[in-house]
């Protein structure tokens, strides 16, 4: 039991590194590029977190208790995936488009006209504007300070919000699940410990990828609006970054590993 209990936390540490993982990181930090608010990065890194441990736990279970095998190409395509969600979040990173669709899935201004109050942000501080739409102009009167209970809720997301890391993750997953099913079977015997080991390795990588996001925050939290400049550097890129690392993980799976030639060649790693 002692030696078991060993081996899940090892587990769960290994977890924690799995977040660390280039592309993992690349990814999130796409996404929390545009908040400004760490307690909302840190549940975002929690909700990928939740998408990787499903997929990592459903498919890694089948391996682990049926036998399950996952054919070259589809291993490779699952990867190649991967690369092509790096890409699309570089370019609607870089196009605004990350921002539009926010707006749009999960809008913080309802179409509403005449005078009405609203959440509004400056210098990272919430405080309500009453608001007015006119058939030429808009205006803003004064302002007042938001309960703190609104203030203690303001991290959640929206729908499209949080749907996007928890999609993210999920395919993150699918592209590691064979490599670490694979890994644990060469070290434990035991199906249902193999399991246990898979769900504990999730919670880690859960753990991991929430500290990855709040540390990744820390810099568009802290240049907010103040500096709008670094915040559209950051934001520039992060998105460059991502495009860049997604058409070389795209060229190494399609052509080095083969997915696009006669003979595939796949390695779960």
């Amino acid at each position: 039991m002692p030696s078991g209990l060993a081996i899940l936390a090892i587990g769960f540490f290994l977890g924690m590194r799995h977040a660390t993982d280039p592309d993992h990181v690349i990814a999130v930090s796409t996404i929390v590029s545009r908040e400004r608010f760490i307690a909302k990065a840190a549940f975002i890194g929690v909700l990928w977190g939740l998408g990787h441990t499903l997929t990592i736990l459903a498919v890694g279970a089948a391996i682990i208790l049926f036998g399950l095998a996952i054919p070259v190409r589809v291993g490779l395509t699952m990867e190649f995936c991967v690369g092509l969600m790096l890409i699309l979040l570089g370019v609607v990173n870089l196009t605004g488009a990350m921002k539009w669709m926010s707006e749009k899935f999960s809008p913080a201004h309802p179409p509403v006209t005449g005078e009405h109050a609203h959440l509004h942000q400056h210098d990272a501080n919430l405080h309500f504007h009453w608001h007015s739409h006119g058939q030429a102009s808009e205006h803003h009167a004064g302002s007042l300070a938001p309960p703190q209970s609104l203030e203690r809720s303001f991290a959640g997301l929206g729908r499209y919000q949080a749907l996007r890391p928890l999609f993210v993750g999920v395919v993150h997953g699918l592209a590691g699940s064979a490599a670490v099913a694979l890994l644990v079977l060469s070290a434990i015997r035991d199906p249902k410990w193999a399991v246990l080991y898979l769900l504990v390795f999730g919670v880690g990588t859960i753990a991991g990828m929430m500290l990855i996001t709040s540390i990744i925050a820390l810099p568009f939290s802290f240049a907010g609006y103040r500096f709008a400049w670094l915040n559209r550097s950051l934001v520039t890129g992060s998105g460059i970054l991502s495009l860049a690392f997604g058409l070389f993980v795209c060229y190494q799976i399609g052509f080095v590993d083969g997915l696009f030639t006669a003979h595939p060649n796949w390695k779960p790693s």
